[in-house]
């Protein structure tokens, strides 16, 4: 089986087959910043995963898929414990709908054949038989499966060097006078580099993060702490606005 201990070593880029999984259990780890030659399907089977990109961040809860394209410059770490599940993909078999950076929600289906795939041995053939078979299935799922955007876009402007992106980010009049630049300045910043304004990119911000605090199991009371909320009601009321569920639901189907 494809299963990896931390201490095994592993170079994607190293080995013949044209398609590799792998299974692995991590805690607190950070891979530091890295890149494949191939293109990698990553998943959490279990807690969640952060990706820090050039330019952007994300978080993976179990009921998501990143799609890291060849070449990208990615890192990733964990805060808990999480079992991760990755497969790496030749060129041949990338195509339209695996082109740029993407998360996608992961069907039931997909989840299971994810699990074979990652679990079958490095020297399995994928050119016939049920390798070949799950692998279009796979790849199938991916075609159709809906992005998400989960994917938070962070400004690289020298005069936001100060904002840190693992604290919750402060109000914009507070950030201000941290900086000593213009709210408007500010604003304008996040709309040419981001796509929105501060305060939208907040929440997308506090979004990310509440996900990531409740798939490694925090209780919803702790989370909308964590964040700055002034109630449980008030926290529950903003992630039903960004997701359509509330926190519990969200998770119960992480699971």
């Amino acid at each position: 089986m494809a299963w990896l201990a931390p201490s095994d070593p592993f170079d994607v880029d190293q080995m013949a087959q044209p398609v590799v999984g792998i299974a692995s259990r991590l805690v607190q780890h950070d891979s530091g910043w890295h890149q494949h030659g191939r293109g990698q399907l990553l998943f959490a089977f279990a807690g969640s995963i952060r990706i820090m990109l050039a330019g952007a961040t994300s978080v993976l809860p179990p009921i998501r898929v990143a799609w890291i394209p060849p070449g990208t410059p990615h890192r990733v770490t964990i805060r808990s414990e999480v079992e991760y599940r990755s497969i790496y993909l030749d060129e041949a078999y990338l195509s339209a709908h695996l082109s740029g950076l993407a998360i996608v929600t992961m069907s039931s289906l997909l989840s299971e054949v994810f699990e074979r795939i990652s679990l079958l041995p490095f020297d399995t053939d994928w050119s016939q038989g049920a390798a070949r078979n799950l692998l279009a299935v796979c790849l199938d799922e991916l075609a159709t499966a809906r992005q998400e955007p989960m994917l938070l876009p962070v400004p690289s402007d020298p005069r936001l060097a100060r904002l840190d992106i693992e604290e919750l980010p402060p109000e914009l009049e507070t950030l201000s006078h941290q900086i000593g630049v213009t709210t408007r300045t500010i604003s304008r910043i996040f709309r040419r580099e981001t796509g929105m304004n501060y305060q939208a990119w907040r929440q997308s911000w506090r979004l990310l993060r509440a996900v990531d605090l409740l798939a490694s199991g925090l209780s919803v009371t702790a989370v909308a702490s964590d964040l700055g909320f002034a109630s449980d009601s008030a926290f529950i009321a903003f992630f039903r606005q960004m997701t359509g569920e509330t926190p519990k639901r969200y998770i119960h189907k992480a699971g």
